[in-house]
This record gives C-alpha cells, structure tokens and sequence, in this order.
C-alpha cells in the first residue's frame, strides 16, 4: 500500500469510525442483552438498511454494481470498527460478502439488475444453501435435487446449519442437476426463493443454547431457469467463487476482534497466577499474528491465488486458537465468568468446522502451498 492509500485509508477510518459512534441504536447499546427476539431482529434488519443510507454497504463492489468503488481494505477496516463499536450484525451478511461478488462474476445482466439493488439496500435477505446431512466438507456430494421440468427446475431434498434461514426471502442454493454426470459436473448454482410453498425451516439449538443455524427441507420447489447462475452443470465453479469470498480476510478481522475483547478479559483473568499469565500472554502473541494474517491477505487480494493461500492458513489461524484459548479458560478461569468461558467454550466448537473444516483448509495447504501431492 502507498503511502497516498494508506492516507485515504486513515480518512476513510476517521470518517466511518465517526458515523458509527453517531449510528449505532442506543437501545442496543445499552439493552441488547434484554430486548426480545422480536426486537432483535428489528433492529438486525434497520441496521442493513442504515448502512446503506451511510453509505457503508459493498464497500468493495464496484460502482457500476451499486457499491461504493472502494477495496478489501476499506471493507475489512469498517468491519472492525463496526466490531469494535458493538455495532448490530445485520441480515445482510451473505447477500453483500457472498451472494452480490458471485452475482458480478458469473450472474446475467438480468440477475444483477433484480438482486444487487435488494442486497445492498437490506431489502432482501439471503442465505446459503450448501451443507447437507451427508456433505459437509464434501461440498461435492450435495445430493438435493433439482430435477428439470421444462423451463425450470423441481427442488426437493434438505440443507443444514443454514444461517439466516428463518429470516431469508432468498438462497444461494447448489444442488444436483444430472445425477449422470460425472463428479463436479453434475451440480448447478440456483438463486432459490424462500418465500414460496414447499420449503420448511426449522432453527438448531446448538449446545451453547444459541440457534445461529437451522435446518431447511424442501419439497418440490420450484426454481425458474432464469434464476440459475451459471450454466447448467457449472455449480461447483461457482461455488469456488463463493467459498473464496467466505474465507477471506472480513470474516478473519471480525473474528479477531471478538477475539480479542475475550483475550483482554483471560488476561484480566489470570492476571493473579504467575504460570497461568504466562501462558495467556503466549495467546495474545498468537492473537496478533492474526491480525497479521489478515493484513497480508488484504495485500494479496490481487493475487487469487497467493488470497486462496492467505486465507486457508488465516482461517484455521484463528478458529483453532479461539477453540485452545477458551479450553484454557473454562479449565481455571475466574468464579466471576465462568458462565462467560462455558458459553465461549461451546460456541468454538464449530469454529474449526464452518466456513470449511480445517482438514479442508490443510489440505489446501498443502497442495498450493507446499506444493505437496494430491
């Protein structure tokens, strides 16, 4: 970055680090721990929308898009200010990061014109229609089906640890469109709608006692041919386009700082015991380094590769640590906030599962980093 770069950089962060401080609901400064469901998602789908008003939606889309010109940087600064301000997560989440990228690199004209502008302005809310009971990681075996019916699609089959499910008015939705063809050719990308008959949703309460996920099932649903992306047959090409966006460096520096609001507080924690600091303090080295990471795949975003090898290694960087970091907290943390640790500790579980398992990510490793064999 250029020393001009990083002086737009600083302004930019001046001015969104400002708006924040004036945009963020009072009521969920000082109540989200007491207001209802209902008020919750209230103010989850105001927030996408008072983002768009500011300004400070698809940062990084280009302008031609409806978003705002600007690059990665920009997107993962405000999205840790945002974080650092106990900003509301909005709904919007997979339609800006995940859905409106893909739609710019494999959508129609058409496409873009009916879904960016509902994505940025947190009109339409959308989820992501991959994982399935019997895949997972093995995105390649999804065996939901769209069967063809003339100038459309049938959709019958069920998906998993669906975010934003119960709330979405679209899916970013892969199935198997020819069970004859071969393996990574027989699967199609399909922009589903989640309003119409035929499609069940039924939240997961996870171990933690949260339910950020649920569980879809559907049954003859219908999918237009107009509302497949890509050809048919090219599903996991686009897919790749998705699961790039979903490892990248936004979610990495969203992570890191509700990391590091729970390192600040196991130092406070184990600030009494000589050893135990010690080894906290070991953590928090380790923290920065993620940080690091994320800064490093922002320089690399030009480079789809080098951004594909950042990531991976970003990705199981911080899912592991934040899992050994609340282990090490549970076992000896402070009376005062164990009901804290119990919660982090069950929530990180997960972390190393989501967003593509760390098995998956090493093997990724090792094949494009080192080099190594398939």
């Amino acid at each position: 970055m250029t020393p001009s770069e990083r002086g737009e950089l600083s302004r930019f962060s001046d001015d969104a680090e400002q708006w924040l401080a004036d945009a963020v609901p009072e009521r969920w400064r000082s109540q989200r721990n007491s207001l209802s469901p209902a008020e919750v998602t209230e103010v989850r789908r105001e927030w996408d929308k008072q983002l768009y008003r500011g300004g400070y939606a698809g940062l990084s889309l280009p302008r031609e898009y409806g978003g705002q010109g600007m690059g990665l940087a920009e997107e993962v600064a405000f999205h840790e200010l945002a974080a650092r301000a106990h900003a509301p997560e909005g709904f919007g989440r997979i339609g800006k990061i995940l859905t409106a990228p893909t739609l710019i690199a494999h959508g129609t004209p058409d496409q873009q014109a009916r879904f960016l502008p509902g994505i940025l302005s947190g009109e339409d809310v959308w989820c992501q229609g991959f994982s399935e009971p019997g895949a997972g990681s093995d995105l390649a075996s999804v065996s939901t089906t769209a069967r063809r019916d003339g100038n459309g699609y049938r959709v019958t089959g069920q998906k998993i640890w669906t975010s934003f499910a119960d709330v979405a008015d679209r899916s970013l939705f892969l199935a198997r469109t020819d069970p004859d063809a071969r393996r990574y050719r027989n699967l199609s990308m399909l922009l589903l709608d989640m309003k119409q008959p035929g499609v069940t949703v039924r939240p997961i309460k996870q171990i933690s006692g949260t339910s950020h996920f649920a569980e879809v099932f559907f049954e003859d649903v219908w999918v237009g041919e107009e509302d497949r992306l890509g050809g048919e047959g090219e599903g996991w090409k686009v897919a790749m386009t998705v699961l790039q966006n979903e490892r990248g460096a936004i979610e990495g520096i969203t992570r890191y700082v509700e990391m590091r609001g729970d390192m600040d507080l196991l130092l406070r924690c184990c600030a009494a015991g000589t050893e135990r600091a010690a080894v906290a303090e070991q953590f928090d080295v380790r923290l920065e380094l993620v940080r690091w990471q994320v800064s490093k795949a922002v320089e690399l975003v030009d480079d789809p590769v080098a951004f594909a090898r950042a990531t991976s290694v970003l990705k199981v960087t911080w899912s592991e640590l934040w899992q050994e970091m609340t282990e090490f907290a549970i076992v000896g943390s402070c009376p005062e906030h164990q009901a804290h640790w119990r919660h982090q500790y069950l929530e990180t579980r997960a972390s190393s599962i989501y967003s593509g398992s760390s098995e998956i990510q090493r093997n990724i490793m090792a094949e494009r980093v080192l080099g190594l064999p398939k």
